[in-house]
């Protein structure tokens, strides 16, 4: 897929961090990027931005303060773009860099990246931010772009114009016990990250304090204390289970150094015809709405621990 990236030159440290957390994107061919460093010596500017404009069926737009006062990125690049988005040739994604006021623009209508439009400038750890749009946009490849190519339209031009992405096939597999204990180890691995960077996270909000403990290879903790709640405290001890028999993949109890015999709930391996992923335990959930990816079950666990601390999301 042709991305093309509208930025301000006064932001090229923003965009030197996204293109390298692109990398794997592009090593796996789902998208090749342009911006206008590409364009040669002695190549017209104008044309090469025009023609690639053209060209991308994802545009990514980097606002700040400076790309929306820019005429050229604003004027220009992105008003061409929103039009093309308009007539479904192309999808524009806003990326929030620094705080501006973007929703007074078009760009207010569109879902903006990371998430809720919070500005990778106001991110305790920029990375997070930067892994929040990748994988935003890797749903975005197995999605919303992939229905846009697949729509039944008369249009000729549309009809021989190149799909914005590739068809994705799946082939049955079985899974054996070698590979439901990579999964486990690596999805409590992706869920022990996730806790330890949003503890920082957290804990840069005023009266939030917040603590990530790792506890062993198999065990981590983590504690938050709302002090707007007279210092409500909030506790998790998360343990990845060590044979199938144990009380799950991996489990969890609202204590402080919980032991590994105790537990309030848990994520089992769960083995689709296709895939591997998470499948919730201890609470009555089964079938399609108890099933997740790692990503996704770290996510919900940590809103859960979230509430116990007096904590939601807006």
């Amino acid at each position: 897929m042709k991305v093309f990236i509208s930025y301000s030159h006064k932001d090229s440290e923003y965009l030197e961090r996204l293109h390298t957390h692109l990398v794997m994107l592009r090593r796996e061919g789902q998208i090749e990027t342009w911006f206008d460093r590409e364009i040669l010596a002695g190549q017209n500017i104008d044309d090469e931005v025009s023609k690639n404009l053209e060209d991308c069926q994802l545009f990514l737009f980097l606002a700040s303060p400076d790309s929306i006062a820019s005429n050229y990125c604003y004027e220009i690049e992105m008003e061409r773009a929103l039009k093309r988005h308009e007539q479904n040739e192309a999808l524009v994604v806003p990326i929030i860099i620094e705080p501006c006021d973007w929703l007074s623009s078009p760009l207010g209508k569109l879902k903006a990246l990371p998430e809720n439009g919070k500005p990778i400038s106001d991110w305790t750890n920029p990375n997070n931010a930067y892994l929040d749009i990748v994988q935003e946009l890797r749903r975005l490849l197995e999605t919303e772009l992939s229905e846009r190519a697949h729509q039944g339209t008369s249009d000729q031009s549309a009809l021989n114009a190149p799909p914005v992405v590739a068809k994705k096939y799946r082939v049955k597999r079985s899974f054996d016990e070698i590979d439901r204990a990579e999964y486990r180890e690596s999805a409590f691995s992706e869920m022990k990250n996730y806790f330890e960077h949003a503890a920082k996270e957290i804990g840069s909000v005023d009266g939030i304090r917040a603590r990530f403990k790792s506890i062993s290879e198999s065990s981590f903790g983590c504690t938050i204390v709302n002090q707007g709640l007279n210092g409500q405290s909030a506790h998790i001890t998360v343990h990845m289970g060590r044979d199938r028999f144990g009380l799950g993949d991996l489990y969890y109890s609202f204590e402080e150094n919980a032991a590994e015999n105790h537990a309030n709930g848990a994520f089992n391996v769960y083995a689709s015809d296709y895939a591997l992923h998470l499948q919730r335990g201890f609470s009555g959930f089964d079938g399609k709405d108890g099933i997740f990816t790692s990503h996704e079950a770290a996510e919900t666990l940590w809103a859960e621990f979230l509430k116990h601390a007096g904590v939601t999301y807006e």
